[in-house]
């Protein structure tokens, strides 16, 4: 499988015989997966991207981004893709690695506000607003060196920031529909997201597990 975020992308998966490509809308959280980040990027949405590739390419389709609960997961089987992929919902479950503070961002009013910035690693990413990416995106400072020197400053920031108590440093990934998480464990939330699918397409989830 492989990440695309248009469709002249995606063509390039496909012919280079990758099996699966997933189409990465501008909603998602983390590193956008952009071929060229020194072209200008589309920021095509989840939806809207996938109805493209399902309809311009031969090869299934997943779909991610902004994906928080079976509702999503089901709009996206409409518009044809043979699946869903969700990485933010997950982040609050116990299983995970994210951190007590990343957990609390994700369950209060911080999850309002992501952002897609450079600022962090170099790379264009999507997480919740902080400190550091105000610091950043200030209109007094430097440029933002590449990936990975960007990473690794803001890496040591953090490490020093938290030794302090703070923890407005840290890459905090997430996705527009991070307001939406849910804290359970990950066999709860996957039995949840069944529920929800079968709600807004009723029969689905025995189709797909007997089929």
């Amino acid at each position: 499988m492989a990440s695309a975020t248009n469709l002249d992308d995606a063509r390039e998966v496909e012919a280079a015989g990758i099996d699966v490509v997933i189409a990465q809308g501008i909603e998602a959280g983390g590193h956008r997966g952009v071929f060229d980040p020194e072209l200008p990027d589309q920021e095509l949405s989840t939806f809207t991207l996938t109805r493209l590739l399902v309809s311009e390419l031969r090869i299934p389709v997943i779909s991610a981004g902004g994906i928080m609960d079976g509702a999503g997961i089901a709009a996206c089987l409409a518009l044809g893709a043979g699946a869903a992929q969700l990485g933010t919902a997950f982040i609050s479950c116990p299983e995970s690695a994210a951190d007590d503070d990343h957990r609390a961002a994700l369950l209060g009013d911080a999850a309002k506000r992501t952002r897609l910035t450079k600022v962090i690693s170099g790379r264009p990413a999507r997480g919740i607003f902080n400190d550091y990416m105000a610091l950043g995106e200030a209109p007094e400072a430097p440029p933002v060196p590449d990936y990975p020197i960007a990473y690794d400053a803001e890496r040591a920031m953090d490490t020093a920031a938290k030794a302090s108590g703070s923890s407005g440093y840290a890459a905090q990934w997430a996705g527009q529909g991070a307001r939406l998480s849910r804290a359970m464990p990950a066999e709860e939330l996957v039995a949840t997201l069944r529920a929800e699918i079968d709600e807004a397409i009723p029969g689905l989830s025995q189709f797909a597990s007997h089929s």
